[in-house]
């Protein structure tokens, strides 16, 4: 399955990913129900003692299997941070913490190839893994002793059937996503997509014969969550399948190292860094709509711009322009799309929610990263190509859909969520009695109608959000 050393050095990065991704929605789910701190101090404990094996192991096969544990680890980590701080912060205070949430998950992202870097540079490879042990140990004493304990009050059973279809689902899934581009649509990838699609078709079916279901499919009947949750597949495959081929594009067209080409996007970091806390506040006061359109437009035209790099292209004047206004707008769309995604579920359903969103965005990036390039023309067979003009090509669709993410986002978060709320049942009304509705355009009768058609959508989306 995997062959050859070059396979085997990328699952050392894919085999943490395809965990990760497979087990958030139960990571989100066991917190709800055994407890949020508990879970994200088991899931810290798992991903050291990971990290731990990572750094001690003597062959590949032993750090690929430690990088899939530390994966099960990151999976109870990440859904119950976002949780705990929904749970320990006060609401005039959560807009700022999940902004600053956000921002330092974005530092992470973006300074942690230099900071391997400079350890592999100067010690070993291992204190790429050995660094993870104090850091983690501080995490522990600083959540014991400033988190409280939280969990769903109702203390239903885990459902474990739908666990077992919704993690072959995604684990199906997201080993293809890995694997097509190394292998095409062979056998084995078929079989995956396939196997993976059949679990995720039978997890919602699972869920409704369920007492105490894995995800709530009451989560869905909320517009702003269904809604912020396609904002982050359009947005976060965007961002993620633009980053990618900018730095293969930096590379292996304009003759970036690999250093300068990730030097090049530090842009991106200095926007989160300097504004995540104050746009996540920002969102809290004015509610997160505007933000999310906001940022998702200005990503759209800093992807457009990069779209435009070529050979012979200046940093300054050619890539700068558009890295910059790409960072400055995931700065305005993240944190007020993990509060909008918060914000529209019952408190007791947090985990489940967060473990929801963080999988759309795992599954967005790799998706992109899987279709993006075949989409336009790219041929990622030959090491060192120069990626040509299907780059921009590539470029001009992510920007077409951070768009759509601002359409999405103006039509169902906030305000939008309560106008296509109110709309429902109209449209339901004119789809079933078109010879009723019609005439109450005009006259006092239309003027009936439209009231009790409003009364009716307050109820629904007193219902439904």
């Amino acid at each position: 399955m995997i062959r050859g050393p070059w396979r085997r050095s990328q699952w050392v990065v894919d085999g943490y990913l395809l965990t990760l991704g497979a087990l958030l929605l139960l990571g989100g789910a066991l917190g709800d129900r055994l407890g949020r701190r508990r879970v994200f101090l088991t899931g810290l404990v798992v991903f050291t003692s990971a990290s731990l094996a990572c750094g001690l192991a003597n062959s590949a096969a032993a750090l690929i299997v430690a990088r899939l544990v530390q994966g099960v680890g990151g999976a109870l980590l990440v859904p119950g941070s976002l949780a705990l701080i929904d749970a320990s912060i006060r609401p005039p205070d959560r807009g700022r913490a999940i902004g600053t949430w956000a921002g330092l998950a974005g530092i992470a992202s973006a300074t942690g190839p230099f900071v391997g870097g400079y350890l592999i540079d100067v010690l070993s490879w291992r204190w790429v893994f050995f660094i993870n042990i104090p850091l983690a140990v501080a995490a522990v004493l600083l959540i014991l002793r400033h988190a409280p304990e939280s969990r769903n009050p109702h203390g239903d059973p885990l459902d474990l059937t739908g666990a077992v279809a919704v993690t072959v689902g995604l684990g199906g899934v997201i080993f293809a996503l890995i694997e097509v581009s190394a292998r095409g649509w062979d056998p084995v990838t078929l079989l995956a997509a396939v196997v993976g699609t059949l679990g995720l078709v039978m997890f919602p079916l699972v869920e409704r014969r369920r007492p105490a279901p894995l995800v709530p499919p009451g989560l869905f009947s909320s517009v702003q969550f269904a809604g912020a949750n396609l904002v982050t597949l359009t947005v976060y495959a965007a961002v993620g399948g633009a980053l990618f081929l900018l730095a293969l594009h930096l590379q292996q067209t304009l003759g970036y190292s690999a250093m300068g080409a990730g030097a090049a996007t530090l842009p991106i970091t200095g926007f989160v860094v300097a504004l995540s806390g104050r746009v996540g506040a920002l969102a809290q006061r004015v509610g997160p709509r505007w933000p999310m359109v906001a940022g998702s437009m200005v990503a759209a035209v800093g992807l457009s711009l990069i779209g435009f790099v070529r050979p012979g292209s200046q940093y300054l004047s050619g890539v700068l322009p558009g890295v910059a206004l790409l960072g400055l707008g995931l700065t305005l769309t993240a944190a007020p799309l993990t509060s909008a995604v918060l914000a529209s579920v019952p408190g007791n359903h947090v985990g489940a929610a967060s473990g929801v969103n963080n999988a759309v965005s795992r599954i967005a990036g790799l998706l992109a990263v899987a279709v993006l390039p075949a989409a336009v023309g790219l041929d990622m067979s030959v090491a060192g190509a120069p990626l040509g003009s299907g780059f921009g090509r590539a470029l001009w669709i992510c920007g077409g859909l951070c768009v759509i993410g601002a359409v999405v986002a103006f039509s169902t978060v906030g305000q939008g969520a309560r106008v296509f709320t109110h709309l429902l049942p109209a449209v339901d009304h004119l789809v079933t009695h078109p010879a009723v509705v019609a005439p109450t355009s005009i006259g006092p009768e239309g003027n009936d109608a439209r009231s009790r058609t409003a009364n009716a959508g307050n109820c629904s989306s007193s219902r439904r959000t």
